[in-house]
């Protein structure tokens, strides 16, 4: 039985976040700069992104481009930056043809200008489609964004908006870039890494983690079915005990 055929399809995760890391690793064990890795990646997030419609996920994050990443040498930055623009505009009538939203969270303001025309033309084209919704997270940082969100909320209390001792986590939750999306059951990281880099830590309190020793190149879809596999077969308790979760007859 193929592994997707093993799949409960009513147990699927709603939205899966992924940390698609080792496209430099995976270069360099192929000889070739970091860049080729980075090219060579967008087939896994063709792969992915199909496969997640195949089972019936509704969302997918992909860490795309930490604020940290701006840190990498100017070369890899602007090789990037260009990739992708390019890869949003050709992949663009695919998207639209699988029904696919795409939407993005993060610093926006911060890409350059004909990235960011780029992404917001795409957005636009695909947003009345029905489908899986990819969210790609650019300039993006877990600190940005809960401290973007803290000084919004102060500016509120200051402004007599609301009261600081009403503040709910749902508040805290309509202020981050997040807030019409729900948060994600599973993360993904690739390259053997088990850390989550600043990605979603608000979000992903209370996600599985599935750590796999691939590289992101390397990563398609079966290995992403084996990633949902392994989820499908963990008791997720939310602070309760087994027993509450399957009470005796």
């Amino acid at each position: 039985m193929s592994l997707i055929d093993q799949i409960d399809k009513q147990k699927v995760p709603q939205h899966i976040a992924i940390i698609m890391d080792g496209n430099g690793r995976w270069a360099k064990q192929q000889g070739e700069n970091r860049i080729y890795g980075h090219y060579e990646g967008v087939n896994s997030v063709r792969a992915v992104v199909e496969a997640c419609g195949e089972v019936g996920v509704k969302y997918v994050t992909l860490y795309a481009f930490s604020t940290e990443n701006w840190n990498r040498p100017k070369e890899e930055v602007d090789a990037l930056m260009e990739l992708l623009v390019s890869t949003i505009s050709a992949e663009t009538p695919e998207l639209n043809k699988k029904n696919v939203r795409l939407q993005a969270i993060g610093n926006l303001e911060s890409l350059p200008p004909a990235c960011l025309e780029e992404l917001n033309e795409s957005i636009s084209i695909t947003s009345k489609n029905t489908g899986l919704t990819l969210v790609l997270a650019l300039s993006y940082s877990s600190k940005w964004e809960l401290l973007t969100a803290v000084q919004q909320i102060a500016k509120d209390v200051q402004n007599g908006l609301m009261q600081a001792d009403e503040i709910t986590e749902k508040h805290v939750q309509n202020y981050l870039c997040t807030k019409n999306i729900p948060d994600p059951e599973l993360m993904i990281r690739t390259s053997g890494e088990h850390r989550i880099s600043n990605f979603l830590l608000w979000q992903l309190a209370y996600a599985e983690f599935y750590f796999t020793e691939k590289f992101w190149p390397d990563f398609r879809k079966n290995d992403l079915f084996e990633a949902i596999l392994n989820y499908q077969n963990r008791e997720r308790r939310f602070g309760k005990t087994s027993e509450q979760l399957t009470p005796s007859k």
